[in-house]
């Protein structure tokens, strides 16, 4: 991607997300509820209608929708994504602390499913329609159907009940909790990247270049590791991208299984406490992590694969 197509999609994402902040703020402003009245009822007060009311005036609750959403992108824009009542705290605050802990998960996870993937699914396609073909096909289509909120409390009741190697209760700091929550977000990884992968050095493999390096007499090694595999490299690329977003958004089910303190936990906490202020943020910040890692990928497509500058 040159200079100007970037700036074009940097345009683009910022249209996205002023529609994706739209609707974020009406739904939470049409959700059942009362943003006031929450505040109290989570700090044990019961309060009068007049301390919901000047509660309401405090937060600007009593502005008409369009001054509310307004001064919220306003104040977006200068990096106040204001107050949780759950927590008591700057939401920016409260998303920055637990970016860095979901973060090493998404990190771990994608390594673990990179080293098992990429040799799994190329020793698959090599050894096409053959015994460890059929095997490794078995162990992805079983890793699939697997739900990770099954498979996480299997290895709870396995390595943290029975054998107690490691901890139930995961903490950001602490290398032994990512085990784990790595490994349950990592199989279902590997066993789709696995089939992406075999389908790609397939596919490459019955290609035209592949027939004449064989005709000259290039080594099977040469042209599997040398030609095939780069040139498999750009749809597993857009997958990582896409996985890697989704994983920095957070992975709600298995952070929350292994109480594990990431991003997907702390919005189902929001949600569950109807703390809009958090949850608005938490969208918003989302958006931006995911598009971002797509434009990233686009534009390493130009590295990866010499054929992408040429199009230009």
């Amino acid at each position: 991607m040159n200079t100007k197509q970037i700036m074009s999609r940097l345009l683009q994402m910022a249209i996205v997300l002023i529609g994706i902040s739209f609707l974020t703020f009406l739904l939470t402003y049409l959700s059942p509820g009362d943003p006031a009245r929450n505040i109290f009822t989570h700090s044990g007060i019961m309060p009068t209608t007049e301390m919901i009311e000047e509660m309401r005036h405090n937060l600007g609750l009593d502005k008409p929708f369009f001054t509310q959403y307004t001064d919220w992108i306003f104040n977006c824009l200068h990096g106040d994504f204001g107050q949780s009542f759950m927590l008591q705290k700057p939401v920016t605050e409260l998303l920055l602390d637990r970016l860095w802990p979901t973060l090493k998960l998404t990190l771990a996870s994608t390594i673990l499913m990179l080293l098992f993937a990429v040799p799994l699914g190329v020793i698959s396609a090599v050894h096409h329609n053959k015994p460890i073909d059929y095997l490794v096909r078995a162990i992805t289509f079983f890793g699939v159907s697997i739900p990770n909120f099954w498979f996480g409390l299997m290895l709870i009741l396995i390595f943290c009940v029975k054998l107690r190697l490691l901890p139930v209760v995961s903490s950001a700091g602490d290398f032994k909790s990512l085990i784990l929550p790595a490994i349950t977000l990592a199989v279902a990884m590997t066993a789709k990247y696995t089939r992406q992968v075999r389908t790609a050095v397939l596919e490459e493999l019955h290609s035209d270049y592949v027939i004449g390096a064989r005709a000259r007499g290039v080594s099977e090694n040469k042209i599997l590791w040398g030609n095939v595999l780069p040139n498999s490299l750009l749809p597993l690329i857009t997958m990582l991208g896409l996985s890697i977003g989704s994983l920095l958004g957070g992975t709600s089910v298995v952070e929350i299984i292994f109480s594990y303190p990431g991003l997907g936990n702390l919005a189902v906490s929001a949600i569950m406490s109807a703390d809009y202020f958090l949850l608005q943020g938490y969208v918003l910040w989302v958006s931006v992590i995911y598009m971002m890692i797509n434009l990233l990928v686009d534009i390493s497509y130009n590295y990866v694969d010499p054929r992408m500058r040429l199009r230009r």
